[in-house]
């Protein structure tokens, strides 16, 4: 399993002063928010080219591990020993449905309520893939926070490019420009529905256009047994840092291969595809 980081020069000088600023007018209504360390979104792709085993699997790795004795201490570890998590699941550019709203975790009691939130709802799976939607979403449920985190990440899982909704480079340059990170979760396995939109680079699509911001990383599952693993390590590795035991531990298992843009990259593959999806119907 290979762990894909990339990142993005920090913001300095004058341009850190104007932010500071601007800031300003905003400061008593941060000090009426709770202050944790990470504010996570957990967002899970049931788009209807995962077959319903495959969203099974996904759920269950996710209530798995969210109660994972890692998880809760990387949790622990924390300047503030609590998150925000929320999760929705997501398609189409208008297929959004809230599984956790914000809710605090600090301990394995939280852990569990939430994992037991998740594994008791109903998925609702839907057409299409618009990952640029699914991060506008989550930039919406930022906004609506009564929380301040410390670090604000996105993570998002996916097995296929977008191709509904705005381009995903530019909603994911939203989320940047507020410093938000996001990092990818690409399903690059074999078992779901195959189309004429997969790609089989799928890990570098998500390295090059979905995920970015100080420290991104991309933990690409091409199997489905790997992905319990996968989802645990990917919420040590943003929930903790080189201060914590537990991150320490599990950022040592794979090798870390950094990447930089490929500006050649097409970021628009998946709309492109879908234009020329004619490509499925016989010729008259």
């Amino acid at each position: 399993m290979t762990v894909t980081v990339r990142s993005i020069p920090s913001i300095t000088g004058s341009v850190a002063f104007a932010l500071v600023m601007a800031s300003a007018p905003i400061q008593s209504a941060f000090a009426e928010q709770e202050i944790v360390d990470v504010q996570l979104v957990l967002a899970a792709d049931v788009s209807l080219s995962m077959s319903y085993e495959e969203l099974r699997i996904q759920r269950d790795g996710y209530v798995a591990a969210l109660t994972h004795e890692s998880v809760i201490q990387a949790i622990k570890d924390g300047a503030y020993g609590k998150i925000a998590f929320a999760m929705f699941e997501w398609a189409g550019n208008e297929s959004h449905y809230v599984v956790v709203p914000w809710t605090i975790i600090a301990s394995r009691e939280d852990a569990e309520a939430v994992a037991a939130l998740i594994a008791q709802q109903h998925t609702n799976s839907a057409r299409r893939t618009s990952i640029s939607g699914a991060l506008d979403f989550a930039g919406d449920l930022f906004a609506e926070s009564n929380y301040r985190g410390l670090r604000r990440v996105v993570d998002i899982s996916g097995d296929g490019p977008n191709n509904q909704g705005g381009p995903v480079v530019e909603a994911r340059d939203r989320l940047l420009e507020q410093g938000i990170v996001i990092n990818g979760l690409p399903l690059m396995t074999e078992s779901g529905m195959s189309t004429v939109f997969d790609v089989p680079d799928l890990d570098e699509y998500y390295s090059y256009c979905v995920t970015g911001g100080p420290g991104s990383f991309v933990i690409p599952v091409n199997e489905w047994d790997q992905f319990p693993e996968a989802v645990r390590r990917k919420l040590v590795l943003e929930l903790a840092g080189p201060w914590s035991p537990t991150w320490r531990d599990y950022a040592a298992q794979a090798p870390v291969v950094r990447v930089s843009n490929v500006e050649a990259y097409d970021c628009l593959i998946g709309e492109k595809r879908w234009m020329n999806r004619s490509w499925n119907w016989p010729s008259p």
